[in-house]
């Protein structure tokens, strides 16, 4: 809650969903269900995420003073807390339906085994992807109801995922780019690593494909053209984006990965704009 832009980057992809899979205002029910899910879960993610990184973060200068780090918590209790998380969170899935129970175990699962990923792959962003993701998948299961309707979404369903992959990777590659000295260092493997001196210009490729992505997105919807007032705003930030980390500094590089929240934000208005005049 202290600092909730990622919380928040998550919440706007699981409200896209939910307007796209209802086609409208989505219920009310769903809407608080999957709202306090996602604030539940993103919590849960970061409690295991500082877990498996309490010896890495000591080691780096912007995570020292985080609690287990810092030895504020002992890893004891930040285990109690994850269960805890967790559990509130299966009981809110326990009012939707079968379908999105079933789904809510694989979210789980990616929950909870995102941050070892750094260890193995340079893609542990792509993974992010997934895991921030799988709401949309829920989200589409949950207003389906039964399979049969759920496979019926499941184009609309996949390329609404595919596009949160994209933005992850967006966004998570920019917020490396801030620790990326202290990760070679420490072993810790990144996109923003993997893609090195080319960094800037494949975040361009991605994010021009994510756009695209979610033009299509619009086409399958058959969302209002007021929709593309918000994909025209997320194109300016993110060519604000590549402006202010040309330099590939620190600070700029944070405050591009905070300004995603403005650009999940654009394209939700956009959304729900587009449903109301329809």
């Amino acid at each position: 809650m202290d600092r909730p832009v990622g919380a928040l980057l998550l919440l706007w992809p699981t409200w896209w969903a939910l307007w796209l899979a209802t086609g409208d205002f989505p219920s009310i029910k769903l809407l608080i269900i999957f709202t306090l899910g996602v604030w539940l879960m993103r919590s849960a993610g970061c409690v295991v995420n500082d877990f498996a990184d309490r010896r890495f973060d000591p080691q780096v200068k912007r995570t020292r003073e985080r609690p287990l780090a810092a030895g504020a918590v002992a890893p004891r209790e930040a285990a109690l807390v994850f269960f805890v998380l967790i559990a509130l969170a299966f009981l809110l899935v326990l009012f939707t339906n079968r379908l999105a129970i079933e789904l809510s175990f694989v979210g789980a699962f990616l929950a909870v085994t995102y941050p070892f990923m750094k260890r193995y792959t340079y893609l542990p962003q792509v993974y992010l992807g997934l895991a921030f993701g799988w709401s949309i998948p829920m989200a589409f299961a949950a207003v389906a109801g039964n399979w049969d309707a759920f496979e019926k979404s499941l184009p609309l369903c996949g390329l609404l995922l595919l596009a949160n992959i994209l933005f992850a990777t967006i966004y998570d590659t920019q917020y490396a780019m801030v620790d990326r000295d202290d990760d070679v260092r420490i072993g810790v493997k990144s996109t923003a690593i993997l893609f090195g001196d080319a960094d800037l210009p494949i975040l361009g490729i991605l994010m021009v494909t994510f756009l695209g992505t979610m033009a299509l997105v619009a086409q399958r919807g058959h969302l209002h053209w007021i929709y593309f007032i918000g994909v025209g705003i997320a194109a300016v930030l993110f060519a604000w984006q590549l402006w202010i980390t040309r330099r590939r500094e620190r600070e700029a590089c944070f405050a591009a990965f905070r300004s995603n929240n403005w650009v999940g934000l654009a394209l939700w208005l956009g959304m729900m704009l587009a449903y109301a005049l329809k």
